[in-house]
C-alpha cells in the first residue's frame, strides 16, 4: 500500500501531499527494523529529489526531517535522536536566546502533555479493540490501568498550567484518561497533530514500545526545559540578580519532580517485551541523549575522566563546547560569592537551590537505575555499553561541587 501510494505521489512530487500516513502504518505494520527494501528504495529516491522540490519550505523541511528519522538505519546513522524521532517533535533549541527561558515551560508543558496523551491514547485504542498497531504482548487491563493512573499524575502539573485540568473530573483512571484525551486533541493544532502523528516509528511491533517512546521523548522535553532554566539561571546569577537566579532553579527542581510519575509509568513495562524490541535498537541509548548531557555540563564542568568517556564522546557537540571552555553554574557561583558582589542571605539562597536541585538530579538518576536493572538486569546498553554497571558508577557524580544535596525533603526553598 505504501509503494503504491509513494509511486502515485510521485507523479507530482508535492511534499505537502506526501502520503505519510501510508508509509507510518506501513512503518507500524512491521517495526522500523524489517521495512521492506522496496520501500526503503523509494524513500531514498524521494530524499534524493528534495533539492529540486518545488513547495513551501516549512513543507521540505518537514518532509526531510521525517526521511532523516524513517531511513537512519539503511543509512547506518541509527542512534538515540533518530530513534526517538526528535527532529519531527521541534523541541526549543538547546541555543535558544537566554530571554526566551520564561516562556520555555509553556511550550514544554504542551508538547509534554501532548505525548503523553497520545500514549494514552493508544492504551485506551488497545483495550477498546479498536486498533491492532503493534499488537504483539498487550497488557492485561490491569497494567493498562496502571498506565493511565501514571501517565495522569505526570501530567496534571502541566494539564493545571493550561487550565485544562478542570475537565478531568472522574474517579476512575481509565475514564479521566479519556477526558484528558479528549481535552488535549482538542486543544491542538494542526501542525502538532501531524508531528504526534509522525514522531512514532516503532524499531518493531511490541506493544510497549509505543509507550516507550513517548516516555523517553517526554523526558527529552524535560532536559530541554532544565538546560534553558539553568542557563537563565546562571545567567542571573552572572547579573547578580539573585533572586531571578533562584526563582529559575526552582523551576528546574519542580521539573524533575513533576517527572518522577514517568519512571512509575516506565515500570508498567512487561520485562519480556522490553527484552525483546531493545534486540533491535543496538546502536541506540540513552547514552547518546544531547539534552542530559548539557544539563550535565551547565551544572558544572564535568572531571577530566568523565569528559573524555564515551558518555560525552558520543555528543560530539557537548564535548566540543568543554573543550572549548563552557559556562557553568558552579564556577559561576563560585566567583559570584568570592566578588562579595552578593551578600551572605543572597549567596546562601542561591546555594540552598543548587543544593535542592543537586537533590533532585540525584534521585532521578537513583529512579533510572533501579528501573533499569529491573528490566536490564546484566544485559549490555544498546549503545555499546555496559548497561547498568555504567548507570551505577555515574550516578553518584556530584551535581555541583561548590555545594553539596540538601539533606532532605523539608529543605526550605526560597521562592
Amino acid at each position: 500500500m505504501a509503494t503504491a501510494e509513494l509511486a502515485s505521489w510521485v507523479q507530482e512530487a508535492d511534499p505537502g501531499r506526501f502520503p505519510y500516513d501510508a508509509v507510518v502504518r506501513e512503518y507500524q505494520r512491521v517495526g522500523k527494523h524489517f521495512v521492506s527494501k522496496e520501500l526503503l528504495d523509494r524513500l531514498t529516491a524521494v530524499r534524493d529529489r528534495l533539492p529540486m522540490m518545488h513547495g513551501p519550505w516549512p513543507e521540505v523541511r518537514a518532509l526531510a526531517s521525517f526521511l532523516d528519522t524513517a531511513l537512519d538505519k539503511p543509512d547506518g546513522r541509527y542512534d538515540y535522536p533518530t530513534y526517538l524521532a526528535l527532529s519531527m517533535l521541534e523541541l526549543p533549541g538547546l541555543d535558544e536566546p537566554v530571554a526566551t527561558a520564561p516562556f520555555a515551560r509553556s511550550r514544554c508543558d504542551r508538547l509534554s502533555v501532548q505525548l503523553i496523551a497520545d500514549a494514552l491514547d493508544f492504551e485506551l485504542a488497545a483495550l477498546d479493540g479498536l486498533s491492532m498497531r503493534l499488537s504483539e504482548l498487550r497488557p492485561s487491563r490491569d497494567l493498562a490501568v496502571k498506565r493511565c493512573k501514571h501517565g495522569l499524575r505526570a501530567v496534571l502539573p502541566a494539564l493545571t498550567r493550561m487550565s485544562l485540568a478542570r475537565g478531568v473530573t472522574s474517579e476512575d483512571h481509565v475514564d479521566r484518561a479519556r477526558q484528558m484525551r479528549s481535552l488535549v486533541r482538542a486543544d491542538m493544532a494542526i501542525a502538532e497533530r501531524r508531528a504526534m502523528d509522525l514522531s512514532i516509528l516503532p524499531v518493531y511491533v511490541s506493544h510497549d514500545e509505543y509507550m516507550f517512546l513517548r516516555v523517553l521523548q517526554t523526558f527529552e522535553t524535560t532536559f530541554v526545559l532544565l538546560t534553558m532554566h539553568l542557563r537563565a539561571a546562571i545567567d542571573a546569577l552572572s547579573g547578580r540578580r539573585a533572586d531571578e537566579a533562584v526563582h529559575f532553579l526552582n523551576g528546574a527542581e519542580d521539573s524533575l519532580r513533576e517527572s518522577a510519575p514517568l519512571f512509575s509509568m516506565l515500570a508498567t513495562m512487561q520485562i519480556e517485551s522490553f527484552r525483546t524490541f531493545r534486540e533491535f535498537t543496538e546502536g541506540a541509548s540513552a547514552i547518546q541523549s544531547r539534552g542530559y548531557k548539557l544539563v550535565e555540563a551547565l551544572c558544572r564542568t564535568p572531571d577530566r575522566e568523565r569528559a573524555e568517556s564515551p558518555a560525552f564522546h558520543s555528543v560530539p557537540e557537548i564535548h566540543a563546547r568543554l573543550a572549548g571552555g563552557h559556562p557553568n553554574l558552579d564556577d559561576t557561583y563560585r566567583e559570584v560569592r568570592d566578588s562579595g558582589d552578593l551578600g551572605p542571605a543572597e549567596c546562601a539562597r542561591v546555594g540552598a537551590a543548587m543544593s535542592t536541585f543537586a537533590s533532585a538530579l540525584h534521585r532521578w538518576r537513583g529512579t533510572h537505575y533501579r528501573l533499569a536493572v529491573r528490566m536490564l538486569g546484566e544485559a549490555t546498553g544498546t549503545g555499546y555499553t555496559e548497561g547498568t554497571p555504567y548507570l551505577a558508577a555515574v550516578r553518584d557524580i556530584p551535581v555541583f561541587h561548590q555545594v553539596s544535596p540538601a539533606d532532605n525533603e523539608a529543605t526550605v526553598r526560597s521562592r
